[in-house]
């Protein structure tokens, strides 16, 4: 005989210690929710605070890397059940270390911020633009063919390379500082199940290219058919075996 399900207890908001919470909000410069831990809208908004605040980077507010990473797996299977093009774009500010050496690291911050800016200004909505280092950006765009890979790619370095970072008064055009970025691109491959690790190594091995030729560059694979590595074979092929046994 089933026993009848037990109601779940009651949560005291006095036992859940949300100052801890609060603070944290307060100090990334989130909003701090009005009302009492008696209110469920209230505990609600904090909750929300504290997801968005572990998911996105204080400093940028784009996507940390975890959020990215987690992102990149969501976007390799839904690559490899549909077949739909999808392309990774790995970023580096250039020069990034002599920015802060001349001019310090208060300036590298705000170079950092123009360059997040000028990326989500250059992407759709349904892209994810992550920062992933201290100088280095990702952007995942699902349903991207190579066409228009290249443009959003090209976009992306004029943009940023159009972008003036303002150093004293405004009005001041000898103040302002101009970087470029390298831009390397990979597309996931369809309808063969990958990793992020190989993934990323794909979209990292043009952005050496884009590097070894001089910079402020964009350079991808060169079309929406990726090579399948020796490992990736291998997992489709150990996928087919598990189904044939199923």
């Amino acid at each position: 005989m089933d026993r009848p399900a037990l109601p779940e207890p009651a949560i005291d908001p006095a036992a859940l210690q949300l100052d801890g919470a609060l603070q944290l909000l307060a100090q990334a410069g989130r909003p701090v929710p009005t009302g009492t831990a008696a209110d469920p809208g209230w505990l609600q908004a904090v909750i929300d605070g504290l997801v968005e605040l572990s998911s996105t980077d204080p400093h940028t507010g784009l996507a940390n890397r975890r959020t990215f990473e987690l992102a990149l797996a969501r976007e390799l299977d839904r690559v490899a059940r549909n077949g739909e093009p999808a392309l990774l774009l790995v970023l580096d500010i250039d020069h990034f270390k002599s920015v802060n050496d001349t001019h310090g690291h208060g300036v590298g911050d705000l170079v950092i911020q123009a360059v997040a800016r000028a990326l989500l200004d250059c992407v759709r909505p349904m892209d994810l633009v992550a920062r992933v280092g201290g100088e280095e950006f990702a952007i995942i765009l699902p349903n991207c063919p190579s066409p228009f890979g290249e443009t959003v790619a090209e976009r992306i370095r004029r943009r940023v390379e159009a972008t003036a970072v303002p150093l004293g008064p405004a009005g001041l055009p000898a103040s302002d500082l101009h970087v470029t970025v390298s831009v390397g691109g990979a597309f996931a491959p369809q309808w063969v199940r990958s990793t992020p690790s190989l993934w990323i190594e794909r979209a990292d091995q043009q952005l050496y290219r884009a590097k070894a030729h001089g910079r402020n560059l964009v350079r991808l694979e060169p079309s929406a058919i990726s090579p399948v590595s020796s490992e990736e074979r291998r997992m489709l092929f150990d996928h087919f075996q598990a189904q044939e046994h199923e």
